[in-house]
This record gives C-alpha cells, structure tokens and sequence, in this order.
C-alpha cells in the first residue's frame, strides 16, 4: 500500500493516506477562502475549542525562541481577536490571497495529523495595489473525527521577520 500509513489514534490502527490529505488540503482551501473572502467571523469554526495559533518568524523557530507575533490558545481567543479586528482596530482597507502549496502529511497522535504546507500570500490595498506581503509555512496538527477536519494547532511561520504594515488578519 504505497502512500499510506498505518496510524494507532488509541481506536485500533487507521490507515492515513489519500482520505486524510484531501480532508486536510480541504480544510486548508476553506480556512484561506474564508480570510481572502473576510469572512473573519468564520475563521475561528477551522479549530478545535482548546486550539493554539500562533504566527512567528523563522528566526525564531531556530533559535528556539517561544516569541510570537500573534498567540492565541482557544477558539474564544480568536473569536476575541475577529472581534477587536471588526469593531477596535484601525487600518488600511486590505485583503488578502493566499497560494498554498501541497500539505506533506506525518502521522501524528490520538487521531490527529501533523501537516506541513508553503503559503505566499498577496496582499490587495483599497487602492488596486497588489504586493507580496508574507511567505512561509504552516504547521498544523490536525484533528480528524467524525469525518471532519480541525486544527488543533495551527503555526505560522513567517520566512522574513519584517512586516511592513499592521499585522490585523489572520494569515
């Protein structure tokens, strides 16, 4: 069975293979549609209830560093977080559209999966202007049950430790 593997998530074995990277390519597709499309409010549905996110630079993943840009440890956190972005924060009219590039799956525990996925992601001004704004890669663990995908855990991190403008949605 070339392409698969064999998975104990504490239920018995479980192969991982091609179901488990289309329901995590599916899951990232949405997450990035949902933030290119600012349908901020829907972000949070992507994690699991007691989740960790967190956007920090390849500097720090290196050096061993726990500094981050953004932390949040449950899905109220970033419900919090829409919130402040909707209703506190400041800032330039923006959007955002995320390439990603394939997830490369590793096995990981009770149920979950370990996904490794490239990202580039273009931010469009108000004014028509398009620039690259961040590269990098998410690591997620991911949780698969009851035939839906969460993530438990969602790291990003930024290849340059230099943002130029406020960093106010989510990447």
């Amino acid at each position: 069975m070339t392409g698969y593997r064999v998975v104990d998530s504490g239920a018995g074995p479980q192969v991982a293979g091609i179901e488990s990277q289309l329901k995590v390519q599916d899951l990232n597709a949405r997450y990035v549609e949902a933030i290119d499309e600012g349908r901020f409010e829907d972000w949070a549905d992507f994690f699991t209830e007691h989740c960790k996110y967190r956007i920090t630079t390849a500097e720090n993943v290196e050096q061993g560093l726990p500094l981050s840009i953004i932390y949040a440890t449950s899905r109220a956190m970033l419900r919090d977080r829409v919130k402040a972005l909707r209703e506190a924060n400041v800032y330039e009219a923006q959007r955002y559209r995320h390439v990603l590039g394939p997830s490369r799956l590793e096995p990981g525990e009770g149920g979950s999966v370990g996904a490794r996925t490239n990202f580039m992601v273009a931010r469009v001004m108000h004014t028509g202007d398009t620039a690259l704004f961040a590269t990098g890669r998410y690591l997620d663990r991911v949780v698969l049950a009851g035939g839906a995908a969460l993530f438990a855990e969602k790291t990003v991190i930024l290849d340059s430790r230099q943002i130029d403008t406020l960093l106010a949605i989510p990447l």
